[in-house]
């Protein structure tokens, strides 16, 4: 077809050849991603069939299917089939919380009760006042030091994981983990399975490495094992990643049922699994974490910035003996150690049982706000009582995005389902309200109210 019958054609996007380079297709990749992260191409907009751009730029088909295949692994585009090709809903908007401080509400990031950080105070003043404590100073060994992971080693075994000191490494928390996991590996283009919606930092992290993430169908009990082992055939998926004491956003814990359906099909696939359990302490009735079922297929992360502080940064790397040396040659290389310093403190606090008080605290604190919470909103029965935040379905028409925006206006802070989506979620908005993030429960009720008079406005809009 002449390029120039295309001058009237109504197109999506217009890509304009004449700054196309060689090679073509990392060109026009490039272009599309541009006008995606500049705003020129809206979110969830059908981009022109394939064989209609080769047309209008007079290029092979097979150099559009690339150029897509690009952006789609890293997640700026999504394919529907039979339906076709669509901008991501969150390909422009940034899946880290950033934001400059004010006078808000904060229900959108999760700052896990920072009331509590007296008592680490308390047990880092007591550190520093020992012999010798500007030892702590000094640079720390890629594991950790061994008294660390020993302390590490008994600590986990509260959540059912026995492991050997020596296959625990010490990171700079979760994302740190998450990070030193994907290097270690995965490598670009490679495929890891996640719910459709997923921990944003993760997202974030498998964009940058450009590894494509595969949304599989889930339902109140989490995800659907027959549905990942259809797309794992289908997709040739590698990995999968997966929060299954309390999935980050939306609070759903799968039951030992579940979890042991999902471990066959990762077993019978040979897959990797990336443990995420960083909200393992609420759970009150213990179900073994899926490592315990597949310990050679999974890498546990055991995060503590939740469940004892945030500021010190430390997780716990669990790593089958046949991937640890891999991991360590990860860690050196990027050179990704953590401060003896917040190693000692975060040990101190679990040794001398101040950890356990802590955690006691905030799951009393949980409770109650989340008693306060369902006083507004239903609560759905596969969460928590004790989660640190909720997930809440939007009316039908509401833009997740847009309801993000009025409530920042009203003063108030949350997060849109966009933040965490991974493939097709058009049609469906939903925000995540972090209940233990104001400073105060009066603070956290002021900040219910509004949100709740928010949705009421929106649905006489619609």
């Amino acid at each position: 077809m002449p390029v120039n019958s295309f001058d009237d054609y109504p197109m999506t996007w217009r890509p304009n050849r004449a700054m196309l380079k060689f090679p073509i297709y990392i060109s026009l990749a490039e272009l599309l991603e541009q006008d995606i992260l500049n705003h020129r191409i809206y979110p969830n907009t059908k981009l022109p069939p394939q064989r209609e751009l080769a047309d209008y730029l007079d290029v092979n088909l097979s150099t559009i299917t690339r150029a897509f295949k690009l952006c789609e692994t890293k997640g700026l585009i999504y394919a529907t089939i039979g339906k076709g090709t669509f901008v991501s809903p969150n390909a422009a908007l940034s899946n880290t919380y950033m934001r400059e401080e004010g006078d808000f509400i904060e229900l959108g990031s999760i700052q896990p009760y920072y009331q509590f950080n007296a008592i680490v105070t308390e047990t880092a003043r007591a550190i520093l006042q020992r012999k010798q404590s500007e030892k702590l100073f000094e640079f720390g060994y890629t594991l950790g030091q061994s008294h660390h992971r020993q302390i590490a080693q008994k600590w986990l075994l509260n959540f059912q994981i026995d492991v050997l000191a020596e296959n625990i490494i010490l990171t700079s928390g979760t994302q740190n983990a998450l990070l030193i996991t994907l290097l270690s590996l995965f490598k670009a283009g490679d495929k890891i399975a996640t719910d459709i919606f997923t921990y944003s930092n993760f997202i974030s992290l498998a964009r940058q490495l450009n590894i494509q993430l595969i949304p599989i169908a889930s339902d109140r009990q989490g995800m659907l094992p027959d549905e990942l082992e259809k797309q794992s055939r289908l997709l040739d998926i590698k990995g999968i990643y997966l929060m299954p004491s309390c999935t980050n956003p939306t609070g759903v814990a799968m039951p030992l049922e579940r979890r042991k359906a999902i471990s066959s099909v990762i077993s019978k696939q040979e897959m990797l699994l990336i443990e995420d359990d960083t909200y393992g302490f609420i759970m009150d009735d213990k179900i073994n974490p899926m490592m315990t079922l597949i310990p050679e297929n999974t890498v546990y992360v055991h995060g503590l910035s939740k469940s004892l502080s945030a500021g010190l940064r430390i997780a716990y790397l669990v790593v089958p003996y046949h991937l640890q040396q891999i991991f360590i040659k990860t860690t050196n290389n990027i050179n990704l150690k953590i401060p003896l310093l917040n190693a000692e403190i975060m040990s101190e606090l679990i040794a001398s049982g101040s950890a356990c008080e802590i955690i006691n605290k905030k799951c009393m604190l949980s409770e109650e706000r989340n008693k306060l919470y369902s006083k507004y909103f239903k609560v759905n029965t596969s969460v928590n009582p004790y989660s640190f935040f909720h997930w809440l379905w939007l009316p039908a028409g509401v833009n997740g995005y847009n309801f993000e925006m009025q409530a920042e206006t009203r003063g108030v802070r949350i997060l849109c389902s966009d933040r965490f989506a991974v493939g097709n979620t058009s049609g469906i908005s939903a925000i995540r309200v972090a209940t233990c993030s104001p400073a105060t429960i009066y603070e956290l009720e002021r900040g219910l109210q509004i949100i709740q008079k928010l949705i009421e406005e929106n649905q006489t809009v619609i």
